[in-house]
């Protein structure tokens, strides 16, 4: 009998650990139903793993069985103008793709979004940090890498918000968006498909516009860019946006932790890490769809069939992490799958971490004291791939005014 997740919330959507705890110990693979859709959920590590990088398993729409494809989300998700991207093809073509990306989306480019990154994270703190409050979403674990991803990609500043609106309704910011998902990928494909146009003859050197110059055998056309760009905003976005919040929220409930990377900032690479393992901003992979012959976990899978690879589960499975439900930013197993496994290996990785790091570097060093506000709720994204907080209300310490009266006083030299 499948198990309904969608009956199980909201408790599944605040905490999916403990359900998650009990599917990985009864077996490997299991019979699931989620947003009225059946699937077969993988949940321990070494079958999810191996299944990241199964040829058997595709990422296309063209293998779904003809009941997936009469699911409206995978219908908007797999068959509309924003979906011939490298998440949701498979090789060869995923291979040519993804080479072009990578061939404009460098570690260099990378590494020299840090001080722009610094400055944007200062001066978002800079708006609240005298308050001793705030909602750690919507004043800093959003607008910045909305302000990054964005200023990369070459999207002018004044359709920002609408690219911001776009990603959260696809990734599940509040409950039932994602049946308005079909209408987003129309309005960001006539959106994109101008852009496009645009920087195919502007000249400009942001990603887009390079991406658009690129010739041979890798040249994309305007419905692979077009989808390329959506691909870019979704992820570069939320990822981010849910590795900080995620964090914050792991370190707040455990002050030891918090105070022991406050002391060290030296262990945040490796908190960073942590922070993934523990609450991955991807909950699940994308869905694939079982090709003839597969099986995972000695379980045969029907052809066309939906498999969700459960990254949260692998995550915590106790056979791979020992204590996997406690957080520990000192752990040394660093082999997560929070960014994947194989070809579908995220892209983005080194921005999310270098987002990261500079972000609770920032964080932890000017909101001293930090903790949970508890006059205020947390709000979750309901999704099926994307963890995260919708809202995270903190305190912390501010810095005491000085006196008036114990201000130095500038003393002017007299003339000699």
């Amino acid at each position: 009998m499948a198990v309904n997740l969608d009956a199980l919330r909201p408790g599944f959507t605040e905490d999916p650990y403990a359900v998650l705890k009990d599917l990985r110990e009864a077996g490997p693979v299991h019979q699931i139903e989620v947003f009225g859709m059946s699937m077969w959920l993988v949940t321990r590590y070494a079958d999810v793993r191996a299944a990241l990088n199964n040829p058997l398993l595709a990422s296309h729409g063209s293998a779904a069985g003809p009941v997936p494809r009469s699911y409206p989300m995978v219908a908007a998700g797999w068959f509309s103008d924003v979906a011939h991207h490298m998440l949701m093809s498979d090789v060869p073509d995923h291979t040519r793709l993804r080479r072009a990306v990578s061939r404009e989306f460098t570690p260099r480019r990378i590494a020299a979004l840090r001080p722009r990154i610094e400055q944007v994270a200062s001066s978002l703190i800079d708006s609240f940090v005298n308050d001793g409050q705030c909602d750690l979403i919507s004043s800093f674990a959003s607008p910045l890498p909305v302000t990054v991803i964005m200023e990369l990609l070459g999207v002018p500043e004044v359709d920002r918000e609408n690219f911001k609106y776009w990603a959260d309704v696809v990734t599940g910011v509040n409950e039932g968006d994602h049946e308005l998902v079909a209408g987003i990928h129309e309005e960001a494909s006539g959106y994109l498909r101008d852009l496009v146009a645009w920087k195919r003859t502007s000249g400009d050197t942001d990603l887009i516009g390079s991406l658009a110059r690129v010739t041979g055998e890798d040249a994309l056309d305007d419905r692979e860019l077009v989808s390329l760009a959506f691909l870019l905003l979704v992820a570069g976005y939320v990822t981010t946006i849910d590795l900080i919040g995620n964090g914050t929220l792991a370190l707040l409930r455990n002050p030891e932790q918090q105070e022991l990377l406050a002391r060290s900032p030296s262990l945040l690479p490796g908190a960073i890490e942590e922070f993934l393992r523990f609450d991955p901003p991807t909950s699940h992979a994308t869905l694939r769809f079982a090709r003839p012959g597969l099986q995972i976990g000695g379980v045969p899978i029907p052809p066309g069939d939906v498999v969700l690879l459960s990254l949260a589960s692998a995550n915590h499975d106790a056979a791979r992490y020992p204590r996997a439900d406690v957080l520990n930013i000192e752990r040394a197993d660093r082999q997560h799958l929070a960014f994947g496994h194989g070809i579908h290996f995220c892209l983005g990785a080194p921005l999310a971490r270098l987002e990261g790091e500079i972000a609770f570097r920032t964080l932890l060093q000017r909101c001293p004291g930090l903790v949970l506000n508890p006059d205020e709720p947390l709000g979750w994204r309901v999704s099926i791939n994307i963890r995260g907080l919708r809202s995270l209300p903190v305190r912390f310490r501010t810095k005491p005014a000085v006196p008036l009266d114990e201000q130095a006083t500038i003393k002017v030299p007299k003339p000699s």
